[in-house]
């Protein structure tokens, strides 16, 4: 090519360039839209440094995360934000009221952060609004009644926050909002009649909320409404409205512990209910005896007055997975033939609880399939068990959820470069195919079944069809029952055997979950996006914030494309190059990451030795599961009994957050700490090892399940036991410690229920002398713990002290004294037994199951647990004088309050307590080594969130 050549090609590719920015050089963002988005960063807390591109450029055009822009129609030129996509950024601070200047915007997503605060009522002015999508943070307040004048408004998620107050009638003027997701916050008042208006309205998820009043008969004439979730909510024993029965097109009905009375209505009229649940009432009366749909797949009447036979209509329900009976006062015969017409093949189980009822005799002999569970427990029938054959039915057994489960991944085949986020696709044609998958955290809110293995392929087919992906490229790895009952996934997406997503198919990917635009499912119901893992393509996602600009570069482009066509094949194959390069660095710097861990006084166990403990892992040595991992119950080569916490791949963010951990737990010896006994990190495994506590947690023993209750004596013990430790935390561990996550699930039990404080995830060490030797009142930090737990003060001023520990055992205290959660329906056990207190009924707060205890004793503690609680710092105890009173209480504590349970634990009430026992710093390793319930990532959380 000669020199003219050259000069001429370049100065064509120069001008087709020139077309190509053109459009973006002369549009800008709207300003008023830029000074928005500013003040909305100003608001929020960011330690992530995620907005860290909100400072340069202009927003549309310069990649701001999380800002996607698009080309008005207007004759204003400006570009103009339509989608504020801010997911899991962990943003702490407030709302801006600039929201609302935002007028374009269509999207508004701020899910899973830790935002507080009320909902700015200037939201109300964002006419294009079609999600808005607030839950998983902390907000608070009353919803603001201008959210009811949002015209185009499709979906609203305010669940999982402390939103307290009315739901505004002018709710009901939102026409076209087919989504109502408010379960889990502090509603209160009447649910308004008039969202009976509203025509599109498909899923009300009012659960868990403290609503009162009556249920609204009008509901019932809301025409496309698929389902109604009010559990746990209390409407003042009032009755279930016979025009329920006439909801056309309701699939799931869930009225669970609403404090309702009357008869069960006859709902054999709706044509397609598939979920019933309306356990934990006051109904009476007899069970209708008109069949229901065969759609139906659970039926849970438990925990009611009801009365008389059970009914025929229950046979021949084709997908009928679970029948719940229990604990009412059915009479009559078991019935047989409940299982007729079923087919159960696989995983398809069926399972009847008829236990704690009157029933009296067997209709005809029970010869049950394998696939269907009898539970006959404390009815009349079991007397004669041996003679009817039927020992197996009568036994005393708790009804566990539903299984979990993981998908089976294991092949033939050669281990994938481990070190660059490659692995096998299970499902794939091609054999042995490496490739990098998208990860997605994803939860059924309102599952239409109780079990979910027998849906497993069809919840494949429909979400691979929904995403449009074929159906081997989705692969459910695993999935865990959460309370609700809500249904958690994680799932693997893999490219289309090829070994890397394309750009753009992440970014349509990703949309598809962020815009909500996979169809409803009438089995699976609502979903709700918990995370989307970029991993290795996380540089895909800034890109997104010029989307917007493809409209605009549409000239430029066809003037250009002829030009360029020769250009663009060299630029390929640059880009190939460069990413490959890119690539290859990467997984270099990935592979030498990894940092070798090694803390004196802490043993380090080989994969091998962990699977030998516990049997490979096998389901027999799990003891509990959580966001974090799996728990197991392992034994040593010694002899020693462990509890093994494993982590999920990816839920400890690497080995120097796991070494600090483990550096951390290292130094705390204590007889109310659980110790930590080794760690396991290799193989890309990462485990805990702790001594095991036989006796799980507190809240264990203070559940109403509970089969035996503590005495008063026993909970002062275990009061005086946890504050022990916590007192060691904050004055004798070098460097001292605040603790952060102090809960009824994290103080274990061991075999002579000693409490011992557990999880020291959250914790955080305590302020140290300044350059002058001033030693700091507080640390700040971003707000974390645990619903019903946090100080006041703390979560209000993020200055974290000593003081936090102390509300929270406070909090702790009032469970010991009454048995309550301490958020339970929408009432504060803080706020209710300060009420029961100052009016002089304290006594008819207390637990009645702890029996006998003595009056001054239980009146001394309940005043130390609620000067604890007090909202302001300075006017709670400090530790030291929260030990001291304890040990004081204990000392008044008579011996005629010792029950056989505390026998075991006789020797700590013979002791004489002195200063020095206000610190036990002795190293204290019980042979039965932690728990079954060991880390509250493990266990659900108390309030049901």
């Amino acid at each position: 090519m000669s020199r003219v050549q050259i000069m001429l090609f370049v100065a064509v590719v120069a001008v087709s360039c020139w077309f190509l920015v053109q459009p973006a050089i002369a549009q800008i963002t709207d300003p008023s839209e830029v000074t928005a988005l500013k003040a909305i960063r100003n608001k929020l807390l960011d330690p992530m440094n995620n907005l860290k591109t909100w400072s340069d450029g202009d927003p549309c055009s310069s990649n701001w995360k999380g800002v996607l822009c698009y080309n008005s129609t207007l004759e204003d030129g400006y570009l103009h934000v339509e989608e504020l996509q801010l997911l899991k950024m962990n943003f702490s601070g407030n709302l801006a009221p600039e929201f609302g200047q935002l007028s374009y915007l269509k999207i508004l997503d701020v899910m899973w952060n830790q935002i507080n605060g009320s909902i700015p009522k200037d939201i109300g002015n964002i006419t294009s609004l079609k999600l808005l999508l607030l839950n998983g943070n902390q907000l608070s307040g009353p919803l603001p009644a201008e959210l009811g004048y949002l015209p185009n408004l499709d979906r609203i998620q305010i669940d999982q926050n402390y939103i307290s107050g009315p739901i505004p009638k002018s709710f009901a003027l939102l026409n076209k909002t087919r989504h109502f997701h408010m379960n889990n916050n502090s509603l209160s008042g009447q649910i308004p009649p008039e969202l009976s208006r509203l025509p599109r309205l498909v899923h009300l998820l009012l659960d868990n909320n403290n609503l009162t009043g009556y249920l609204p008969p009008e509901l019932s004439r809301t025409p496309n409404l698929l389902i109604l979730q009010l559990d746990n909510n209390n409407f003042n024993g009032t009755s279930i409205p016979a025009s329920y029965g006439s909801m056309a097109k309701l699939l799931k009905l869930s009225l669970r512990n609403c404090n309702l009375q009357g008869e069960v209505p006859d709902l054999s009229s709706i044509p397609q209910l598939g979920y019933l649940d309306l356990s934990q009432n006051q109904l009476t009366g007899a069970i209708p005896s008109n069949k229901l749909s065969n759609n139906i797949t659970t039926i849970d009447l438990s925990s009611n007055s009801l009365t008389g036979p059970i009914p025929g209509n229950f046979s021949g329900l084709p997908n009928l997975q679970r029948l719940s009976l229990e604990n009412n006062n059915l009479n009559g015969s078991v019935p047989n033939a409940v299982w007729k017409n079923m087919v159960f093949t696989g995983n398809r189980s069926l399972l009847l609880d008829f236990q704690n009822n009157d029933l009296t005799s067997l209709s005809s002999p029970l010869n049950p399939p394998a696939n269907v569970s009898i539970l006959l427990y404390g009815n009349p029938v079991c007397s004669s068990a041996n003679q009817l054959n039927i020992e197996q039915y009568c036994q005393n057994q708790s009804v566990n959820p539903s299984p979990g489960g993981s998908g089976n991944s294991k092949t033939n085949c050669n281990p994938c470069p481990s070190d660059s986020g490659y692995e096998y696709n299970p499902l794939s044609p091609i054999l042995c195919m490496c490739a990098i998958p998208l990860e997605v955290g994803y939860r059924l809110k309102s599952p239409g079944f109780s079990d979910f293995r027998p849906y497993s392929d069809s919840f494949q087919l429909y979400l691979s069809s929904g995403l449009e992906l074929s159906l081997y490229q989705l692969f459910i790895d695993s999935f865990i029952w959460e309370e609700g009952p809500r249904l958690r996934m994680k799932l693997k997406l893999f490219p289309n055997n090829t070994s890397l997503f394309s750009d753009s198919e992440v970014l349509r990917i990703r949309g598809m979950f962020t815009g909500w635009l996979i169809p409803d499912s009438d089995i699976f119901g609502p979903y709700e996006l918990l995370n989307f893992t970029l991993g290795f393509y996380s540089n895909v996602i800034p890109n997104r914030g010029s989307s917007g600009l493809r409209a605009g570069a549409v000239v430029g482009i066809v003037l250009a494309s002829v030009a360029v066509a020769v250009a663009l094949s060299t630029l390929i194959t640059i880009l190939i190059v460069r990413r490959r390069s890119k690539y290859h660095a990467m997984s270099k710097k990935r592979s030498i990451s990894k940092i070798p861990i090694k803390v004196d006084g802490v043993k380090g166990f080989t994969f091998e030795e962990m699977a030998l403990a516990t049997n490979s892992f096998s389901s027999s040595s799990q003891v509990g599961q959580g966001g974090y991992g799996k728990v197991y119950r392992g034994i040593l080569a010694d002899g020693t009994v462990v509890a093994i916490k494993r982590a999920l791949e990816g839920s400890l963010q690497g080995s120097r957050e796991f070494f600090t951990e483990i550096e951390l737990l290292s130094r705390l010896h204590h007889r109310n700490l659980v110790s930590l006994v080794g760690y396991c990190d290799e193989e890309s495994e990462q485990m805990l090892v702790y001594e095991f506590m036989p006796n799980g947690t507190l809240r264990d023993h203070l559940s109403a399940k509970s089969k035996e209750a503590l005495s008063f004596s026993m909970r002062l013990s275990i009061a005086l036991g946890s504050a022990r430790g916590i007192l060691y935390l904050h004055t004798e561990a070098d460097p001292p410690i605040f603790h952060r996550d102090i809960k009824a699930s994290n103080i274990l039990l061991d075999s002579r229920f000693v409490a011992k404080v557990a999880d020291f995830g959250l914790s955080r060490l305590a302020p140290v002398p300044d350059i002058e030797g001033d030693l700091p009142g507080h640390v700040s930090t971003v707000v974390k713990g645990t619903p019903g737990y946090l100080d006041p003060e703390y979560f209000l001023t993020h200055k974290l002290t000593d003081k936090s520990d102390v509300y929270s055992l406070g909090v702790v205290f009032l469970e010991l004294l009454t048995g309550r959660q301490p958020i339970l329906h929408g009432k504060n056990i803080v706020r209710e037994v300060t009420s029961a207190y100052q009016s002089g009924m304290i006594f008819s707060a207390i637990d009645s199951r702890m029996g006998s205890y003595p009056s001054e004793c239980v009146e001394k503690f309940a005043s130390l647990a609620l000067r604890c609680c007090q909202d302001e710092t300075d006017a709670r105890p400090s530790m030291p004088e929260v030990v001291r009173e304890l040990e004081i209480i204990w000392r008044m504590s008579p011996e005629t309050y010792t029950s056989p349970l505390e026998s075991v634990v006789g020797e700590l009430k013979n002791e004489t307590p002195t200063s020095s026992s206000l610190v036990d710093s002795q190293p204290y390793l019980s042979s039965d080594v932690a728990g079954s319930n060991l880390i509250s990532n493990v266990m659900p959380s108390i309030a049901p969130r």
